[in-house]
């Protein structure tokens, strides 16, 4: 297992340490259509509930979301939306307040309006599927909070994206697209290290595309800033293992050990406890190389 130099990621004002042990972003979603988990969480009193959990099972990032992006879904309206997510962010952020080496509060999202709202709630961090591209407000919010931001990777909209997608060589387009995407950000005058970068599993990609893209990650880390993998419970883990989407947590962990290996800093998952007891083991054969 090779060693991931640590890289800081700033988020307003908290920096988190991307390195050697992944950190876990938990998948908070306050949806009734989510592809694992919808409806779970959609009252406030179980998204609260669960948010707490997360964060004694030693989640870093806590990543809230009040609109499913699974394929073949529909926007939601942003009213809808903010009215899903701000309370709960609110009161996690209040929650976690009090509490040493809380987790950072993410907003999933692609609209400016709510990403605005969640940083008044509390929320630090931007996780945003257009890499910032979708809605032409959203740069200045995360420049005017100094948001730590997640460019994402999407050919295609949700709606379509899993249609027929194609690429000439899909590991050379994401790289070049996230760097073009950090070149514009920057000459928008977002600051560097407030960027982390997906390469979007699953998100306009086929199950091969997403086993090359893991497989070469080392496209990603070498752009000097903190990668994030989202393989949680996904359909090509399925197509592989034959397992339904309740049953993938085996095949979702050992998809993020690799991606560890090979430079991935960061995991968003479902199965938070697992997680970090697998990203600890990590850390610990990362210091058994050092």
């Amino acid at each position: 297992m090779s060693m991931t130099p640590t890289i800081p990621w700033r988020c307003r004002d908290r920096t988190l340490h991307a390195g050697a042990c992944p950190l876990v972003m938990g998948i908070l979603n306050v949806t009734p259509d989510s592809f694992s988990d919808g409806g779970r969480f959609l009252s406030m009193e179980a998204a609260i509930r669960r948010g707490l959990d997360m964060a004694d099972e030693g989640a870093a990032i806590v990543d809230i979301g009040g609109e499913s992006t699974r394929p073949g879904s529909a926007p939601v309206p942003t009213e809808e939306e903010t009215l899903r997510v701000i309370p709960v962010i609110r009161a996690l952020a209040e929650a976690f307040g009090a509490r040493a080496g809380a987790p950072v509060i993410s907003v999933d999202t692609r609209k400016a309006d709510v990403a605005e709202a969640a940083m008044e709630a509390g929320a630090r961090i931007i996780n945003d599927v257009t890499a910032l591209a979708g809605d032409p407000a959203m740069m200045g919010v995360a420049r005017r909070y100094g948001a730590g931001v997640v460019l994402m990777h999407m050919r295609g909209e949700p709606a379509t994206m899993q249609q027929n997608p194609q690429y000439d060589n899909v590991v050379t387009e994401v790289a070049g697209t996230l760097a073009g995407r950090i070149a514009a950000l920057q000459k928008a005058g977002l600051e560097t290290d407030t960027l982390a970068l997906d390469p979007g599993i699953g998100f306009g990609k086929t199950a091969e595309h997403n086993l090359t893209l893991l497989a070469n990650l080392a496209s990603l880390s070498s752009l000097g800033r903190p990668v994030l993998v989202g393989v949680s419970r996904k359909r090509f883990i399925g197509s592989i293992t034959g397992r339904d989407v309740d049953q993938r947590q085996a095949g979702s962990l050992a998809c993020a050990v690799w991606a560890a290996a090979r430079g991935a800093h960061i995991w968003r998952v479902h199965d938070v406890k697992e997680s970090v007891d697998a990203a600890r083991m990590v850390a610990a054969l990362n210091r058994e190389m050092a």
